[in-house]
């Protein structure tokens, strides 16, 4: 890792289940990334003014209720909004195979499905961050 990164790891919208983005915000931690861990419930502009206040590096969203059509690209807009369109954003949770190239295509660069080996993603992150500040 060229620098310890900082990454927000945001739950938007109702969805109630967050065991699963506290142990990637525990993985992260575990792998050497800085990571702030919103909790439960944020609006996609919550989730944008903590990206902006935490001068964030990137921004993984997790979610389980099926609104990522919807959130994943509002948050996406707000941060192009806010002068942040160069903050990685990445996502995961209960993603349909169908909706996932339509994510890519907005701008979210990489989804993880449940039962993603957890090395994946923090070597993922890694070597994705470590590329964009080369």
């Amino acid at each position: 890792m060229q620098r310890r990164y900082r990454v927000v790891i945001a739950k938007p919208g109702l969805d109630g289940h967050d065991r699963g983005a506290k142990v990637i915000a525990r993985a992260l931690r575990d792998a050497g990334f800085e990571v702030i861990y919103t909790g439960l419930h944020q609006t996609p502009e919550q989730i944008a003014e903590t990206v902006l206040q935490e001068d964030a590096d990137a921004v993984g969203l997790s979610l389980l209720s099926g609104a990522h059509m919807t959130l994943f690209p509002k948050v996406l807009e707000l941060l192009r909004e806010r002068g942040l369109g160069d903050v990685l954003v990445f996502g995961g949770g209960i993603i349909p195979e169908a909706d996932v190239a339509k994510l890519e295509a907005a701008g979210v660069a990489a989804l993880f499905t449940p039962g993603t080996p957890l090395q994946r993603i923090s070597d993922w992150l890694e070597q994705t961050l470590d590329a964009r500040a080369a």
